[in-house]
């Protein structure tokens, strides 16, 4: 099964932009620190994640730059050829949900005034945020 769970911080505003067929998808880098030992350095991983419709649209409008966001999704690989005719490898997440991860007192966009957490639905259903706290008084 090809399933990630990432949590991290963008590295820029994602950038949205519409395909030929008017499909919004929108792209971003997300930094993501590796587990360690507590005398190593921290090291991070800059990992490209792309997330379409829906999933692009909420990203767009809710999501900044230095945000701590939790994503799930898939891996995906895909290539290309270069303008020198050179084949290039690209490995992405491909988002599934987007959460907002920092407590109400970090956050630094307009979002739901109850600061639940948002699953962008899946494309083919209507865009709806849930209500449901967890029981948590934030």
């Amino acid at each position: 099964m090809n399933s990630c769970q990432l949590m991290g911080r963008p590295t820029k505003d994602p950038e949205i932009r519409y395909t030929q067929s008017n499909t919004p998808v929108a792209t971003f880098v997300l930094a993501v620190d590796r587990r360690r030992a507590k005398d190593k350095e921290p090291e991070t991983d800059f990992l490209p994640v792309v997330a379409w419709r829906n999933h692009a649209e909420f990203a767009s409008k809710y999501i900044r730059k230095g945000q701590r966001i939790a994503v799930t999704g898939s891996i995906q690989t895909r290539h290309y050829d270069d303008k020198d005719g050179k084949r290039q490898y690209v490995t992405e997440i491909i988002a599934d949900n987007i959460d907002f991860a920092d407590g109400k007192q970090n956050a630094t966009v307009d979002k739901p005034a109850d600061n639940t957490a948002y699953n962008a639905p899946n494309s083919n259903q209507d865009s709806q945020q849930t209500d449901d706290d967890g029981g948590y008084p934030f």
